[in-house]
């Protein structure tokens, strides 16, 4: 006789359900697992001798052969200890297989018999929810709070494998997720204001229309002028995450094991700043197996690039697809994983290498052709795509002198937020911003009255803006008006939309 038990695998940020069958018979002693399972889910047999023997359990000397079906779809980790562990026990008569069948099951063992967390549980969580004919599902006790937005589906949290064994006996409750207490919160970073940052008022306008609109910045500044001040104020001025967004942040860092255990749902916008000494497959996403990039982890957030030159030519190359797409796809022999990704790019730089370049009253030291060679390293196809390049100037003593002023971020937080409302009801999609803008929606909701096309039409020939670059000089224009309250495009907000495009021809 076959007993089942079910469990699921991912791929990327889908869950697939799989099927564990078990057939226990007269043969060679021996757990042979089948159903393209690698070395980590062929280890579990190991990982299941170990705890079933830490609770007296005997398992038969017999031929037990384990199917991962769809043997299809690759399983990767030791999310199937514990259906591969039930339904073995179910084979040799330790608990009903009527029960066992009708559940699903993740996590993986620990030697003493632990239940220890696992990767992707909300992801299989939701997935589960419209399976049919399941009673629910079991995962660690750790994963319990992740899976909380699974509200359609009964999910229990164990600690042990005693404990899953003593509840399909029909001897003992497992702790539910709705009935679960709030999850732990991870000590979060000071958050910076505005208002901590002196001067800067070009630049603080500029990420306020970044923030609104969901543009790609670029900061360009001598070092110590407050450029990465600047970025890590950013997220203190965008709005919070909707129960969508939330939803799918949280299921890229699940998927990606960056859950701490204990948390629940993301409840703020993530900031990713990786080091520039950063792999592609870091941050684009990849690796054996296949895990999300840092692009991906800044899904519905920032991604911060300080020191932009210092990052590999190849690495930022990458960036590019992604940028336009808010999606990266990773293929493999057989497989294509997709992750989101839809983030906000902020970024740094020097304009060359002693940084003096825009500063007036001190003279730069640099070569001109190493000047060249310095803006070299990023390629026009990738600076086309980055929405709005703002100097940032040194700050004098006499601003700075004055310290710190009143907060400034609420009343930021508070404009981005109305702006992004405005966008929202003109498209009739909540989660599409202004950067989003199809070159369709761009004709529909981007209309230039004559003064604003003919102010566009001389920027454009006299700095040899691209399409693209046209097409972001809109998007922007379209963000500024939105930010003024104006339903029209007027040729004030062309002019500043200009302005932040055609200062990387400064210099």
């Amino acid at each position: 006789m076959v007993q089942t038990a079910f469990s699921a695998a991912l791929l990327g940020l889908e869950a697939i359900p799989v099927r564990v069958e078990v057939a226990i018979r007269r043969g060679t002693p021996m757990i042979g697992i089948v159903g393209l399972a690698p070395s980590a889910a062929r280890e579990c047999r190991e990982r299941f001798r170990s705890a079933a023997a830490q609770l007296g359990l005997r398992v038969p000397g017999l031929r037990i052969t384990v199917n991962l079906a769809p043997a299809d779809v690759r399983k990767e980790g030791a999310a199937f200890d514990l259906p591969v562990a039930v339904a073995v026990l179910a084979g040799a008569g330790h608990v009903p297989g009527t029960r066992v069948r009708r559940w699903g099951f993740v996590g993986e063992l620990g030697l003493d018999g632990t239940i220890r967390p696992v990767r992707g549980s909300l992801p299989i969580a939701l997935r589960f929810s419209r399976v049919k004919g399941l009673e629910g599902l079991i995962v660690p006790e750790a994963n319990l709070r992740e899976t909380q937005p699974a509200r359609d589906l009964r999910v229990l949290g164990a600690a042990s494998l005693g404990e899953v064994l003593g509840f399909l006996r029909g001897e003992a409750d497992l702790r539910s997720a709705a009935a679960a207490p709030g999850p732990v919160r991870p000590t979060a970073s000071p958050v910076c204001d505005f208002g901590d940052i002196s001067g800067q008022p070009i630049a603080k306008r500029a990420l306020e229309i970044a923030a609104a609109g969901g543009h790609n910045i670029l900061l360009r500044g001598a070092p110590g002028v407050g450029k990465t001040m600047l970025a890590r104020a950013l997220p203190s001025i965008l709005p919070p995450l909707t129960r969508e967004e939330a939803l799918e942040a949280t299921a890229v860092h699940s998927v990606a094991g960056r859950l701490p255990a204990g948390a629940g749902v993301l409840e703020g916008r993530p900031f990713r700043a990786p080091h520039h000494t950063i792999t592609s497959a870091g941050l684009i996403g990849g690796g054996v197996p296949v895990q999300p990039g840092e692009i991906s982890l800044a899904h519905h957030g920032v991604l911060f690039l300080d020191e932009l030159t210092e990052f590999r030519a190849w690495t930022l190359e990458a960036l590019r697809q992604p940028l336009e797409e808010g999606a990266v796809r990773i293929t493999r022999a057989g497989t294509q994983v997709r992750y989101p990704a839809r983030f906000l790019l902020a970024a740094a730089m020097n304009p060359c290498p002693c940084g003096r370049l825009l500063e007036p009253e001190r003279d730069c030291t640099c070569d001109p052709a190493v000047v060249r060679r310095h803006a070299g390293r990023l390629s026009a196809p990738l600076l086309d795509r980055i929405d709005m390049h703002v100097d940032v100037p040194a700050v004098g003593w006499d601003v700075l002198r004055a310290g710190p002023g009143p907060p400034e971020s609420p009343a930021m937080r508070c404009r981005v937020r109305e702006a992004r409302a405005r966008s929202s009801r003109r498209s009739g999609r909540p989660s599409l911003l202004n950067a989003g803008l199809s070159p369709r929606s761009i004709r529909d909701h981007c209309k230039l009255d004559d003064p604003s096309d003919a102010m566009l039409r001389r920027g454009s020939a006299a700095f040899d803006l691209s399409a693209r670059a046209c097409h972001r000089i809109l998007r922007v224009s379209r963000t500024i008006a939105d930010l003024e309250g104006s339903e029209p495009i007027a040729p004030g907000h062309v002019a500043e939309a200009l302005q932040f495009r055609v200062r990387e021809q400064s210099g």
